[in-house]
């Protein structure tokens, strides 16, 4: 029992340190890339927990979401980025709002939305050049 805990004591610690070179290596563009991929990650494990009756682990995972998209959205450059800043944020704020009301209501089409909408977002982001 002990030699299975600390396998996975240590193989979490592994995950930590790959999470952590893969951090400080990446490009500022990468960065925003990868709070995408959490994000879509996110939610669709809230997916996932909604479908098993998981709401403990809905909670978890849709309020990591919403912490990732505030992320997105202070990270945003209003002043330089113009109408796609403004425009990207309304749709952030959205995209809370709905994250909120799919946590409440157990909705997993309110989840598919907000993925879709950031699997466009990101479409967009993955095809700028750095």
């Amino acid at each position: 029992m002990y030699a299975n805990l600390q396998r996975q004591h240590a193989a979490k610690q592994y995950a930590n340190v790959h999470n952590e070179t893969r951090l400080e290596d990446a490009t500022p563009h990468r960065l925003i890339q990868m709070l995408m991929e959490g994000f879509l990650a996110r939610v669709n494990s809230a997916k996932g927990a909604i479908e098993y009756g998981d709401f403990e682990g809905k909670a978890h995972f849709i309020s990591r979401a919403v912490d990732i998209v505030g992320g997105l959205n202070e990270a945003l450059d209003m002043e330089k980025g113009g109408e796609i800043a403004a425009n990207l944020n309304s749709l952030y704020r959205y995209m809370s709002e709905r994250l909120l009301h799919a946590s409440l209501t157990n909705d997993p089409a309110v989840l598919d939305e907000v993925a879709a909408l950031m699997k466009e977002i990101k479409e967009a982001w993955d095809a700028i050049k750095n």
